[in-house]
């Protein structure tokens, strides 16, 4: 049975890939800001308010264990940017969203 779903993990990671892989670039680079979303919000929670640097460290180790291939391809200074992008929407959502402010407090 183990093997059957070892079999289907791998083959769910090689067609999420692939289709990944087929997006045109502007499409990959959309999906990653969206991602990022959630990733700023994770690391607010974890980690709090007043701890940029870490959160964006943090942030930064999760995208690379979700798009390996990012670090050859965007430079950090790209990806901060684009972190600040993602926490710009966060921080009006904590203005206007009383659930995801309760989210990002709750330890």
């Amino acid at each position: 049975m183990k093997v059957y779903l070892v079999g289907a993990g791998i083959i769910f990671i090689i067609a999420f890939v692939g289709g990944f892989l087929k997006l045109s670039n502007e499409q990959k680079v959309q999906n990653i800001k969206e991602w990022l979303k959630l990733a700023v919000v994770e690391a607010e929670k974890a980690l709090g308010a007043g701890t940029g640097q870490l959160k964006l460290r943090y942030v930064y180790d999760l995208a690379v264990k979700q798009f390996p291939f990012m670090v050859q391809f965007v430079p950090f200074e790209v990806f901060s940017t684009w972190v600040d992008e993602a926490l710009q929407w966060m921080n009006k959502q904590l203005q206007g969203n009383e659930k995801i402010k309760e989210y990002t407090e709750k330890e």
